[in-house]
Order: structure tokens, then sequence, then C-alpha cells
């Protein structure tokens, strides 16, 4: 197989381009990955990038890593570059900057600060004192763009606006398959503040199968801007018609994105075409949605119509669960016989008044309140079973598979969230969970904790976990519920990796030990939650959910 390792990070900030040097090893990636999907002219800007001066490379890259497309040539000043005008003259050159002669209010305000903006201040009503309302004023009242000196500010100072930065943005997005992650990830590495696991990673494996996913990819993420930015819904789903693609990964965030224009207009009011959104996208709980909507519109037999198909085949237990809630009501609206339910099993229930502690979180009273020598009690949420985990199935969450790893910064597979993650890794996955069978799994998870202890995984915080509370997790929780729990997770992970008790009581003694949720004064149990605890008491996991009163008048 032709697989390669990204270079180990070294600690290489005393390099003053220690920057350039990161920005060069993504160019030297994407051209060994993706030429095929680059254009003549965008092939052309790798080769010419690397003919330029140093001091023009460095430039260029400080631009791009900075916000924003325009920058001051006073405030563009960098010891190792040297000579600014020198290295911007090079950039000019290439057409991959240009000088900004005028600007518009907005772009001002974006790059002087109030006190230099003291000449136009003084043209706009007294009351306006704060500089976004001074933006505003300005942005109102003068449209179009201008000099400085039109604009009345006596400053001697150049203007460059970067060329390539949306280039650069398409090659961000097709190193690390996602626009969350920059370049400051390269930073993080090399200071040793983040370290991740070495995978290696065919020649062949890459986010970006076309140019034009990569297209529909950057289509979508300025479509979700706009919505995040007030852009009214008709518009941006005349622009999401155009943008079905084959790629079931992009189609999903496209999907998610019809979904949750669909929530918005449903909130506000606009039911039949949010019933008309929710019919048309397989977007999980777009059709629990749906249901609703009908109701809400007063259809109840077309909404217990719809409800009957999706009790028929759930696509998961949050669906059936918010279901099983509206099917009384919609029972009862159409007349219909309600069919016997079987009662919720019994969960047992702590109830304790304790006096409240400034500062100190209902979960942490708790803890302080139970906790003995001889039973201690932890704050563990979601950390301390998810951690057991992922450092049992280390090898199957990070086992190389195509498409899941295409860069050197990966906290979980690309893949993590998709419904054929578990299938895609099932036989990996046992391999790991048998040692629950025969007993090796203790000295796993203990050696596996001290092998990987930093390393960047979505189900450890490193920072909650230690030893001694490891040991005694092992020692107390039989392996029979671990990987009762392991495989609820596997199962949907999405939604499994969370709604996990807070706290977990242990009794050393005895080997035993207790789950505990806690709620405090008017806070109720999450729909998670729920099925969660439901799940511990069908398969005989110790667990309780303790409601919290405070004393009155103790503190």
């Amino acid at each position: 197989m032709n697989a390669v390792v990204f270079p180990a990070a070294k600690r290489t900030l005393d390099d003053p381009f220690y920057y350039l040097s990161n920005f060069k090893r993504v160019l030297d990636w994407i051209d060994t990955r993706y030429a095929d999907l680059l254009e003549a002219d965008e092939l052309a800007f790798l080769q010419q990038f690397a003919q330029l001066p140093q001091s023009a490379q460095a430039l260029l890259v400080r631009m791009v890593m900075r916000k924003g497309t325009l920058f001051r040539r006073s405030k563009l000043r960098y010891p190792e570059i040297g000579c600014i005008d020198t290295a911007i003259a090079a950039l000019l050159a290439q057409g991959w900057a240009k000088r900004q002669s005028e600007l518009d209010a907005s772009q001002l305000f974006g790059l002087f600060i109030k006190t230099e903006l003291t000449p136009l201040t003084r043209q706009a009503p007294a009351n306006l004192a704060r500089k976004d309302q001074l933006r505003d004023w300005a942005m109102a009242n003068v449209p179009a763009a201008q000099s400085l000196a039109a604009w009345g500010l006596a400053i001697e100072d150049d203007v460059y606006q970067l060329q390539v930065d949306a280039f650069c943005e398409r090659l961000r997005l097709m190193f690390f398959g996602n626009l969350r992650q920059d370049w400051s990830e390269f930073v993080l590495a090399d200071l040793g503040i983040y370290s991740y696991e070495a995978v290696e990673i065919s020649l062949q494996s890459r986010a970006f199968q076309t140019r034009k996913e990569v297209d529909l990819y950057l289509q979508l993420a300025q479509c979700r801007e706009q919505l995040e930015e007030g852009a009214a819904p008709a518009d941006i789903l005349r622009e999401l018609a155009t943008l079905s693609s084959d790629n079931p990964w992009i189609e999903r965030r496209r999907c998610k994105l019809v979904f949750q224009i669909a929530q918005q207009l449903e909130r506000a009011g606009a039911l039949h075409e949010a019933l008309r959104l929710y019919g048309e996208c397989d977007y999980p709980g777009a059709r629990h949605r749906a249901v609703r909507v009908l109701e809400k519109l007063g259809q109840p037999a077309a909404a217990w119509h719809l409800a009957e198909q999706a009790l028929s085949a759930p696509e998961s237990e949050a669906e059936l669960q918010q279901l099983q809630r509206m099917q009384p009501r919609l029972q009862r609206a159409l007349g219909l016989a309600r069919p016997k339910v079987a009662p919720p099993t019994a969960v047992e229930t702590l109830n304790l008044a304790l006096a409240q502690i400034p500062g100190a979180s209902v979960e942490c009273v708790v803890r302080d309140h139970l906790s003995t020598t001889e039973a201690p009690v932890f704050y563990v949420e979601n950390i301390l079973l998810n951690g057991l985990f992922a450092l049992l199935c280390w090898p199957a969450i990070f086992h190389p598979m195509p498409g899941a790893f295409f860069h050197p910064f990966h906290h979980s597979p690309a893949d993590l969230n998709s419904p054929d993650f578990y299938p895609r890794r099932a036989e990996q996955f046992a391999v790991c969970l048998a040692e629950l069978n025969s007993g090796s799994y203790r000295q796993t998870i203990l050696q596996r904790f001290a092998q990987k202890f930093g390393i960047q995984s979505s189900f450890v915080a490193w920072s909650w976990l230690d030893q001694s509370l490891l040991e005694l997790a092992l020692a107390c929780i039989p392996a029979t519920h671990l990987r009762s729990i392991f495989e609820r997770i596997l199962a949907d992970i999405p939604a499994n990796r969370a709604g996990l008790p807070d706290l977990i009581r242990f009794w050393p003694a005895t080997r035993s030990y207790q789950l505990i949720e806690v709620k405090g004064p008017g806070d109720r149990l999450q729909d998670n939650q729920v099925r969660w605890l439901s799940y511990f008491a069908q398969h005989d996991i110790p667990v309780a959910v303790c409601y919290v009163t405070w004393a009155e008048g103790a503190q």
C-alpha cells in the first residue's frame, strides 16, 4: 500500500519562519494528493510561490493567517521579514495583493481605531458614542467608497488587499476536509499543546474526490453563513436546490442545512413551508418534526398516519421516544383506543435537602455530601465511561480506513458520526471488546492510558482522568456492564456519547458501584438521559436519580 505518515511535528517555533514552513508542508501535501482538482492558474500558484523571495512568501502567509483581507501598511510589522515594502512589491507584481486606495465605511471602521476617526466622528450626531454606532451612521450616510483624504483623515498609510484569500481557503478546506480547523493546528502541535495519533495515510486517501465536491462544500458553507446572518430562507433554499451531491457526507451537510431552515420556518409560524422541507429532507429528526407540524396544522389523521409509519421502523431511539410521547395525544384527537403501554422501568431515586454552597454546582454539592472514605464519589458525567471505551477500543477507532484520515490533525476519524462508522469497523471493534471476556481489558486500558496520554481524541478528556480513578472503575464496574455500555455507544455515537450520569460512587471493599444523575431545583431529565436510564435499568446497571432541594435558609 502506498502510504505515508505525516512528518512528526517538531517544536520549530525557534525558527522565525515556522509558519512559512508549515504552509509549505500544506502546499506539498496538496500538490501530492489534489493536483488533479486544481486548475491551471492554481497549479501555477504552487510553482510561483516557490520561486518568490522568502520575505514575500512569509508576508503572504502572515496575511493569509490573519483575519480579513485588508491590511494597513503600518500594521505589517514582522522583524524576520525585514523590509515590508520589498516583500509587498513582489506580491503586487504577482497580483496576489493590490493597493486599496478607496475604502467604504465598513472597511474604514474595521481598519482604524476610534481615536483615528475623530475627524469623521465630529460630523456625526453627538449621541453616537460607540464605534459601532458611528460605523452604522457612516454606512447609512456615506455609502460610497472613497480615499482617506475624502473621509477627512490626515493619515499617511497604505492599505493592501489580499487577492488569494479565497484560494487559500480552498487549500485549507482540501487539507483538513473541513473549515473548523485552521492554520493554528500546526502551531499548537509544534508547541506540544496538542498531539495527535500517528495514522498511516494512504496517498489515495483524501476528503474530496472531485473539484465539484470542493465547490459544493464551499457553497454550503456560504449558505450556512447567510442563514446565521439572517438572510431570507427563500433565497438560501433557491441556492440549495442547485447543490445536491452524490457524495453522502456532503449531501448530509446539505440536508442538515435544509433541516435547520425548516426549524427556523416552523418557529416563525410558516408551517406549510416547514412541512414541505421536512418531507424533502431525510436528516435525523425531520420525520418526527413533520408529525409535530401536521399536529399544529390541525391534521391529526395525517400526523397519525406518518407517525404509524415511523413507529414501525424508527430511525433511532430518539425518534421512537419523541413519537411515543406524541402517540397518546394523536390517538385521543382521533378517538382511537390507546393501547396498553408497559410502565417505564423503575429507577431508584434519592431525595436530598442540602445547604447551597455559593459558587459550587449542584453536582459538586451532592458529590461532596455523599462521598466518604469507604464510598468515594466522583463527578464524571460523560467523561469516565467514554474514556474507558476509547482506551479499550483505541486501535479500532484509529484504524486507517479509507476516507477516515487524510491529514495529520485528526482527533477522530472523519466518518465518526456517520451511520456506517461501526459497521465498517465491526471486526476491529470485536477484537477490542473480546478483551472484556478474557479479563485482559484492565491491563490494556491502564497501559493505553499511559501510552496515549494527551493524544487528541473525541472521547477522552485527559485533564479529568487519572490512573486512580481508572483503577477504581476497573475494579468496581463488571466487564458485562462495560460491554453493555460500550455497545450502546457504538449503536449511535452522536446521540449516545452524551446523557451519561453526573456522578459515580464506588464501594471498593465490595467491588461495586452506582451511577447517579443529579437534578437541582426546577431541573428535569433530558431525553437522552431518560434513554440511558431506561437502558441501565434493562441491563441491571446500578443507577439512581438524585433530586436536590435547597434547605431553606441554609448556606
